[in-house]
């Protein structure tokens, strides 16, 4: 996530474990990235406060960013609106990326392009009522035999099955990815309002010492 959603999250300190430490009382201080904030149910339900939006080619959080709302360093806002926590795994690959992981997995280019699986075509009988729908997954040499009132005798097809190959199939799982919902403008400012409001700590707290920084050896993260 970029810079700007990092100035909403705060800091913990622990004992540093570092082999350079100079004594006991030597303190790390970092980011605590387990204090995660996420959209109030009444935003992230309400799919009127959304617009739909395909990603196209090899765009990055930030360019959509950049075009949806001016700021490049609002991405974060497009990964949290999605519910996204693992950019790498729920994102689109970029092709070179997409090409790598497709040889590592089916190890060459012919094992890209073999058969992954079989696929029915839809089938209806001679009324238009749909007999058999498209989609089904089914071995290669599928048929079926139905009776069809508008003949009066029963019927067989046969070949009514498409091939999918490894490649068409992780295409397809990519293309899904690409369908995301984008947070309209207008209410990225109550956003911003409930970040400053959640991410600070709170007093209470042994551990407390300011509304970003809290210190310890065992650090309660959520504090």
């Amino acid at each position: 996530m970029a810079k700007k959603y990092f100035r909403y999250v705060p800091d913990f300190s622990y004992v540093s474990r570092s082999h350079d430490a100079q004594n006991i009382s030597d303190y790390i201080t970092v980011k605590n990235l387990f204090k995660r904030a996420k959209l109030r149910p009444d935003i992230f339900a309400d799919l009127s406060k959304f617009t739909k939006y395909k990603i196209i080619g090899d765009e990055r959080p930030d360019q959509i960013a950049y075009k949806q709302y001016g700021d490049q360093n609002l991405d974060w806002l497009i990964m949290m609106g999605n519910n996204f926590i693992n950019l790498e795994d729920e994102w689109p690959m970029d092709q070179q990326s997409f090409h790598k992981y497709l040889i590592n997995k089916y190890r060459n280019e012919a094992g890209i392009h073999s058969s992954h699986h079989y696929e029915t075509q839809e089938v209806k009988d001679t009324k238009g009522r749909i007999i058999l729908p498209k989609g089904l997954e089914v071995p290669s040499d599928f048929s079926i035999t139905f009776y069809d009132s508008g003949v009066g005798a029963e019927v067989t097809h046969t070949g009514i099955t498409d091939e999918w190959t490894n490649y068409q199939y992780e295409e397809l799982i990519q293309d899904k990815k690409r369908n995301i919902f984008l947070l309209k403008g207008r209410y990225i400012a109550l956003v911003l309002e409930d970040l400053k409001s959640i991410m600070p700590y709170k007093k209470g707290s042994t551990q407390y010492v300011s509304k970003t920084l809290v210190k310890g050896e065992n650090i309660r993260l959520y504090n």
